[in-house]
């Protein structure tokens, strides 16, 4: 791949480096990281590609959520627990608030819409198991009149301000690579005993959700989910099989490329992938049989990785790195980026048009998506290229109070939400998902909702250590009212029909 090998971005400029004053250490630290096995396998990564194809083909949706910054302190039971369940509730609401007509095909369970019968799964992708550094407007900071490094995330540095703690220290690279792998493991092994089990979504708990409207509509879909699986019982359909699990991949920013590359492996093409990649309709096919099962390199951190908006420099090294690697990639978009420079982008991470292989992130903001969004669809709808795009209505939107504290308005998210939905749908494209910072925790860090958080009430449980999130009550309410907006576009597609 024109002289790509996992350590060729090193020749590259790099934004957002560290800078270690233990070279030694580091390289101790890289070299175990090198002998330790994959934390996610090439066929859970093919899954996840199959899937972020369907969606870039509008036959599914991806919601993507999770922390800011994961803290190792984070990898306790309750908070894992905690923000699965947060997703599993979320992607319901979705499914069942969107397409409220359940059939039966091929052996399994499906929910189809009872308007257009589309069929629309909810691709779950996690910001855990590795979601630990973060970028920074400035790698300094002055506390209390003392100058140190800024908290780079637990993989880099420690959160107490002390000029030792804020000391980049190499083994916590280590460290946070045996976290990731107890997250995934307490992930997988509760996936697997029943946790995403459909026969009982009400065990999943609302947590500290108290809106009566939302419980109300909550307790709702659980009936009519049971409902669905008594009457598949009673005709004789095995309600066993397509219901008791579901898969929840990984992701996280892919800004430590030492430790990226560490973990980058050369392994087999899963034998279930077609040996034939898939391009735009309006591209050939590359063609041609193998004798000997095809290698590629893929990321082996997590399913998905992202380049950030600091980091996305075509001549950088992030994006040196990014396109060597099977894994599907994310790119972070916001007004900075020119419709010339996202098809340029897009040319070196994905040569080969393959559809659903980069997931465009916007995140302008609910003032600037209407200047910017439509540019960027055309420019890409040019070019042949196919991605998924995605509504990041976070980034774009944080702000701080007069007395200092960042926070966003639940009014601006859902507003960049909305809008983006209605510009897709305007330039003929399709919105395959969105990107949020949640936690399960009942946090005050997002202003507004159905709960009606001010900004004096921010202090009550403001525990983030990077950027505010939604908590329980503002993500599920958030999911009603995208569920709602979807609806109401089908709804307005049959009409048009008529």
């Amino acid at each position: 791949m024109d002289g790509w090998t996992p350590d060729s971005w090193t020749s590259k400029p790099i934004k957002q480096d560290v800078v270690y004053d233990d070279p030694q250490g580091l390289q101790s630290a890289l070299g175990k990281l090198r002998t330790l096995p994959p934390l996610v396998t090439t066929q859970e990564i093919a899954n996840l590609k199959k899937n972020l194809r369907n969606v870039a083909l509008g036959k599914a949706f991806v919601l993507q959520g999770g922390d800011c910054a994961e803290l190792f302190d984070y990898c306790n039971q309750d908070m894992i627990e905690a923000k699965v369940k947060l997703l599993l509730q979320m992607s319901l609401v979705l499914i069942w608030g969107t397409f409220i007509q359940c059939g039966y095909f091929g052996g399994s369970a499906r929910l189809t819409s009872s308007s257009t019968g589309a069929n629309r799964p909810v691709v779950r992708i996690a910001r855990i198991a590795g979601q630990f550094a973060k970028p920074r407007s400035n790698p300094m900071e002055v506390v209390d009149g003392v100058e140190m490094p800024s908290f780079r995330g637990d993989n880099i540095n420690s959160f107490p301000a002390t000029p030792e703690s804020r000391k980049p220290d190499p083994s916590r690279l280590v460290s946070a690579y045996f976290h990731s792998a107890t997250t995934l493991n307490y992930m997988r092994a509760s996936l697997s005993s029943g946790l995403a089990d459909l026969h009982s979504p009400l065990d999943w708990g609302l947590g500290h959700v108290i809106t009566p409207s939302i419980k109300e509509k909550y307790e709702r879909i659980v009936s009519q989910v049971k409902d669905s699986l008594r009457f598949m019982q009673t005709v004789g359909i095995d309600t066993d099989r397509g219901v008791e699990t579901v898969d929840i991949y990984t992701s996280h920013e892919g800004l430590l490329l030492e430790y990226e590359q560490s973990l980058t492996r050369l392994l087999k093409t899963p034998t279930t992938s077609s040996t034939i990649t898939e391009h735009h309709p309006t591209h050939p096919i590359a063609t041609g049989t193998t004798t000997s099962q095809p290698k590629s390199h893929y990321a082996t951190s997590a399913h998905f990785l992202w380049i950030g908006d600091r980091t996305r420099q075509l001549d950088g090294a992030h994006v040196e790195f990014f396109r060597g690697i099977a894994n599907p990639i994310g790119i972070k978009i916001g007004p900075s980026m020119t419709p010339d420079e996202l098809i340029r982008l897009l040319d070196v991470v994905n040569p080969a048009r393959e559809i659903g292989k980069v997931t465009l992130i916007s995140r302008y903001g609910a003032g600037k998506i209407a200047q910017y969004l439509p540019g960027h669809i055309a420019a890409v709808q040019e070019s042949g290229h196919l991605p998924v795009w995605q509504c990041d209505p976070m980034h774009g939107n944080t702000q701080s109070t007069p007395s200092g504290v960042k926070t966003r308005h639940f009014s601006d998210i859902l507003s960049e939400l909305k809008q983006a939905l209605e510009i897709h749908r305007a330039a003929g494209s399709f919105l395959g998902g969105m990107h949020l910072e949640l936690t399960g925790e009942a946090v005050t860090e997002c202003v507004g909702g159905a709960a009606g958080l001010t900004e004096e009430g921010l202090g009550e449980r403001y525990t983030t250590f990077c950027d505010p999130r939604l908590n329980e009550k503002q993500a599920l309410e958030l999911a009603f009212l995208v569920a709602g907006f979807y609806r109401e576009m089908d709804e307005m597609d049959d009409l048009n029909t008529i």
